[in-house]
């Protein structure tokens, strides 16, 4: 059942509107699956595809309910921008917004209203264009407890436990576990592209997870244990010491030895080497960078030191 959370006229008779599919089966439970904060993540359009029709072909297997949000910024998913277009706006530093603010606020509180009570909330995120991320949840630590259980039946390669001063208050999932709505965020590939394993591999945690709530009595595939970073990892940030073209010579998801060449940047013109960027410590390789040209000061992977635990 298609329902409309916000809608609100637009000029140009356009019509700026948020809608989830609710699909339900009795009493029970109920989770929810959001994307499209960022409207060049795409990702998590894919999840939401496969779990619509997973959920579609078995209902009578569901016990409450599924409500999906494919794309709650939907000006921003038709544009392939980040932010609201005309609102120059990461919708993602919005909430938990305001029923009398102006219409980005106002929006933004009707999502934290509608989805405030859920048992659990997927707040599904890609990389930007320019890395690519293995599937992870990060967790704020200030709600490990509540959300770490949770997260562990999310089939993901890693869950990272920030330090609460490192995450922003404004985002949608500060402010649905600051109410009391368990809300796990999910970063996964790179920006504007899909990448179809990732999305078995979230839908096979989200079903999973369900299970675990006794939402889901279908059959569930084997799910990985994710490595922990918790807020004692050191977490290595690989930066380019200068400008030009960028080579991986390793793949996100590797192991990497301290020293260990995980790219090189060149230069086309003379057809020279101008840095081998290099793994300061070992680890796991869990960032890498995909977008080729690179200016001085340019993120180009991260290393979980040590590979952390499982």
């Amino acid at each position: 059942m298609l329902k409309d959370i916000v809608s609100i006229p637009l000029p140009v008779e356009e019509t700026f509107r948020i809608r989830k599919n609710v699909i339900r089966n009795g009493e029970g439970k109920r989770i929810c699956v959001v994307t499209g904060i960022h409207g060049d993540e795409l990702e998590g359009q894919y999840v939401c595809f496969l779990l619509n029709r997973i959920l579609n072909r078995n209902p009578e297997l569901l016990h409450g309910s599924v409500e999906i949000y494919p794309a709650v910024n939907p000006l921003g998913i038709g544009s392939i921008q980040r932010g609201i277009p005309g609102f120059d706006l990461d919708m993602n530093r919005t909430f938990p917004g305001s029923d009398t603010g102006v219409m980005t606020e106002f929006v933004a509180s009707a999502l934290v209203s509608d989805l405030a009570g859920s048992d659990l909330v997927f707040d599904i995120h890609a990389s930007n264009i320019f890395l690519t991320e293995i599937p992870q949840v990060r967790i704020n630590e200030l709600h490990k407890d509540t959300l770490l259980p949770l997260a562990r039946q999310a089939n993901v390669d890693l869950i990272w436990v920030h330090g609460a001063s490192t995450v922003l208050e404004s985002t949608l999932a500060y402010s649905l576990n600051a109410i009391g709505t368990p809300c796990l965020v999910v970063e996964m590939g790179v920006g504007m592209r899909l990448t179809g394993d990732y999305g078995q591999q979230l839908t096979t945690g989200i079903l999973n997870t369900m299970k675990s709530l006794g939402m889901w009595d279908g059959e569930v595939l084997p799910v990985s244990t994710p490595i922990v970073a918790d807020t004692q990892d050191e977490v290595i940030f690989l930066n380019a010491r200068c400008s030009g073209m960028f080579m991986k010579t390793k793949c996100h998801g590797s192991r990497v030895k301290k020293g260990e060449t995980v790219g090189y940047v060149f230069d086309p013109f003379e057809g020279q080497v101008l840095e081998y960027v290099n793994a300061e410590k070992s680890g796991l390789l869990f960032t890498i960078r995909d977008y080729p040209l690179v200016d001085e000061g340019s993120l180009m992977g991260r290393i979980l030191v040590g590979g952390g635990a499982r």
